[in-house]
């Protein structure tokens, strides 16, 4: 169970070993801000809310969809931008319930952490590995249904599309904060490269989804559309 506590140590821009006895990778010198406890509870308070947004609307849209086959949600633009015709699709329930539920739990969870490390909590290893791995299968979950967004279905859904973005930076530190703090052990050198080149991925992420939309819907954006 995690306990509460005043200490700053992560805070204060340098390494220690918690309570864990866990040693961070780069013990000896200062730590990247983001894996700090404070501005890494603000990351995931925010990737958590926009997350959960996101999923709520899209439960909400799905209960009138439910109740109405030809209710027209607040996302259908066009027939390449429609979170309606999405809905409709097998791979919007996968595990046979809509998978915005999902999203709404898993956002809740990641808020509530993220809102425990801002009062003062600190977790044993075990909470950030279990941490570590919903957020490794939510990731792989979403770039799954990226994937059959653009290559399949050849429909994109704005919310989806927040949800993805969520993700991305959520992803990527909580990753660089488990290698950087130790949770996750690999060589000090490399946790400190990852540490310095966190946003830097996140934007090189965020420029590959970009770039790959752009060219699975190239022809929409030149106006020959074949789909």
């Amino acid at each position: 169970m995690p306990s509460i506590s005043s200490s700053t140590g992560t805070d204060s821009g340098h390494a220690y070993a918690d309570e864990s006895g866990r040693t961070p990778a780069t013990a000896g010198t200062s730590l990247p801000a983001m894996t700090r406890d404070r501005p890494f509870g603000w990351l995931l308070v925010i990737t958590g809310i926009v997350g959960w947004l996101a999923s709520g609307t899209l439960v909400l849209e799905k209960l009138e969809v439910l109740k109405d086959p030809n209710h027209t949600t607040v996302c259908d633009v066009n027939p390449w931008i429609s979170c309606g015709q999405v809905m409709q699709t097998p791979q919007s329930s996968v595990f046979g319930f809509p998978n915005m539920f999902i999203g709404i739990v898993a956002f809740a969870v990641t808020i509530t952490v993220g809102m425990a490390l801002l009062a003062g909590a600190k977790f044993a290893r075990w909470y950030w590995l279990g941490l570590q791995a919903g957020i490794t299968l939510g990731f792989i979950f979403v770039v799954w249904l990226w994937s059959q967004a653009l290559y399949v279905i050849h429909i994109l859904c704005p919310f989806c599309m927040v949800v993805w973005a969520a993700m991305i930076p959520l992803f990527v530190w909580v990753t660089v904060r488990n290698i950087v703090q130790g949770v996750i052990p690999v060589p000090a050198g490399v946790a400190r490269i990852l540490g310095d080149a966190g946003w830097i991925i996140t934007a090189l992420l965020y420029v590959a989804v970009i770039a790959t939309i752009f060219f699975a819907f190239i022809q929409v954006f030149v106006g020959t559309s074949g789909f």
